[in-house]
């Protein structure tokens, strides 16, 4: 894990490297005024040297001078490295995150997606930047007052020097405990964000089923986790720093002690005494500011551990050799295809499947919920892969697990039930099924998905923001703008997964002529529950249990009198059937 987290300083070197230089030489500046108040107090002033206390005194408003900008340089671009390798690693996050497969986001939750990348990735920042400061800083002053205290008195120094080992010892002992809290708290915080972003994004629901209580009910419970995982922590916080400090604390009982034992017995005298008083803080700070490190350590180290968690979650690639499918014709088929989630088989939900679509046709999906129409959606894009020995899906005869993704899909048009619309404009919603088109293209497409006399009549026409998710819009204004959007990609497949089923039948039926418009010249693959959308479609699938059960058109299902006229009559039962 240190080893990645260094690699991340190397396009920083430079500035990294000016950061340390500087960091550097305020610690060795920091050495001047024990050696001077030695000076004064053994020459200078013993002998009435007044010319020399004046000049060291200006040197050393010289060098603090020189400090100030040094500190300066650290506090700001040392920070700036920080920030510069948070945003590559959120960037690599995001990047990362584009490529992962369906089935990672179906058991991730948005808010502790969205903690990894903010919270986590600031502490790291920080550990970035402090980190290497501190320890170089610290290290360097530990060093040069170790070895000026023993230019004193090797003796007193070693008296001293031998506090460390205990420190050590406390040190490491109270860190695993911190280590394992701090992590416990981040986990509670992904809890606490997840459960927000669920209810702030279903805040409409939430206030329509007056459940604002049950929510307030969900949120204390994580709410709850992170004060309790909190305590854990600042526990194993509060032991550490109480425990470290009392060692650091009996760094000046020794000084103390031995120190008047040795002006006493004439090995030092007073001005070395006093010097040495002075000087030893310069040992003790560093080693406080170590101490202080392990608890900015284990935030940063257990933040990018949860970022290298999600890094370390394989992508979904391309088959070796996969080549691009190019434009399609649109011929589909499914050969014996079984699918089950889990990939063990445990779960099945699609059993032996078997499909044509010629093209140009539109072949309906119909059957009760949780049937696995579907899953042949998420199938046909290669949302989700196959396994070997599980069937074939070709798209012009060819297996699509030998064509890149990328690929396929950009053949490949879907209207779902559920619209998905970005913050931001119409226009912008629309570009989004080809952010290279034209003004005049757009347009076109908006036409054709009968939207663009209602977006002309709005007061910034294109330009209008939708709000979040399109929040702004009507449920039919939302599917017509996500009609337009495929209508611009211009697919040869497409795939309408329940476009129309939450739409009232007025809606539904204004819906559908933007739809039926789409499907021309365009191999389609529907998935409905209102069958009355499905009569005209060239071949129907009734879907149950993973399997097909029958097929054909709609009189001839009809005629077989099977599942499929059963659905038919359940739906129209007050017409007449057939």
């Amino acid at each position: 894990m240190l080893k990645r987290f260094i690699s991340y300083y190397r396009p920083h070197i430079v500035l990294f490297s000016l950061d340390m230089l500087a960091s550097l030489l305020i610690s060795v500046i920091g050495m001047v005024y024990p050696v001077m108040t030695n000076r004064m107090l053994n020459d200078y002033i013993p002998n009435k040297a007044y010319r020399s206390i004046i000049i060291a005194g200006v040197l050393v408003l010289v060098l603090y001078f020189i400090r100030m900008m040094l500190r300066y340089f650290v506090q700001y671009q040392g920070h700036m490295v920080g920030t510069r390798m948070q945003a590559q690693m959120r960037r690599e996050l995001f990047t990362h995150l584009e490529k992962l497969p369906f089935s990672f986001f179906d058991g991730s939750e948005t808010g502790s997606i969205m903690t990894r990348m903010t919270n986590d990735l600031f502490e790291v920042s920080e550990l970035a930047h402090h980190g290497p400061e501190n320890l170089l800083t610290s290290s360097v002053m530990i060093v040069l007052s170790f070895t000026y205290l023993c230019t004193i008195d090797v003796w007193l120094t070693m008296i001293i020097f031998a506090c460390v080992p205990l420190l050590a010892i406390v040190s490491g002992y109270y860190r695993k405990r911190m280590r394992k809290a701090f992590d416990e708290r981040r986990k509670s915080t992904a809890v606490i964000n997840a459960s927000m972003e669920s209810s702030i994004t279903g805040i409409r629901v939430t206030k329509a089923y007056t459940n604002a209580d049950k929510e307030q009910e969900k949120f204390e419970v994580g709410n709850g986790q992170f004060v309790e995982a909190s305590a854990h922590s600042y526990k194993a916080m509060g032991k550490f720093h109480s425990s470290t400090s009392f060692v650091t604390d009996v760094f000046n009982v020794f000084i103390l002690i031995a120190g008047g034992l040795f002006l006493y017995s004439g090995r030092i005298n007073f001005g070395e005494y006093s010097t040495f008083i002075v000087s030893v803080n310069m040992f003790i700070s560093p080693v406080q500011t170590l101490i202080s490190f392990m608890e900015q350590w284990q935030n940063g180290a257990s933040g990018f551990r949860r970022f290298l968690e999600i890094m370390d979650v394989p992508e979904e690639t391309d088959a070796p050799g996969a080549e691009d499918i190019g434009e399609v014709r649109g011929d589909i088929e499914l050969r014996d295809v079984s699918f089950s989630y889990g990939g063990d088989g445990q779960r099945e939900v699609l059993d032996h499947i078997s499909l044509k679509i010629r093209h140009g046709q539109t072949l309906a999906l119909v059957g009760p919920s949780g049937g696995g129409k579907t899953t042949i959606c998420h199938l046909l894009p290669n949302f989700y892969k196959l396994q070997e020995g599980c069937g074939v899906i070709t798209v012009d005869g060819k297996d699509i697990r030998t064509v890149t993704m990328e690929s396929l899909r950009r053949n490949i048009g879907i209207v779902q039930q559920d619209v998905f619309l970005f913050s931001g404009s119409v226009r912008d919603n629309i570009l989004y099924g080809s952010p290279d088109a034209s003004e005049e293209e757009m347009i076109a497409a908006a036409k054709r998905a009968n939207i663009h006399d209602f977006v002309t009549s709005l007061e910034k026409g294109y330009d209008t923001e939708i709000g979040e998710r399109g929040v702004r819009l009507s449920g039919g204004q939302k599917q017509r703008l996500s009609i337009a959007r495929v209508f611009l990609k211009d697919p040869a497949i497409l795939i309408l997964d329940e476009a129309t089923s939450a739409l009232d039948n007025t809606t539904e039926m204004m819906i559908q002529q933007s739809l039926d418009e789409l499907c021309k010249g365009r191999t389609t693959l529907v998935v409905a529950h209102r069958l009355s959308t499905v009569r005209g479609a060239d071949e129907i699938a009734v879907v149950t249990e993973g399997k097909i059960r029958e097929k054909g058109t709609h009189e001839e299902l009809m005629a077989k009198d099977g599942i499929y006229k059963e659905l038919y009559a359940l739906q129209f039962r007050d017409s007449e059937i057939g």
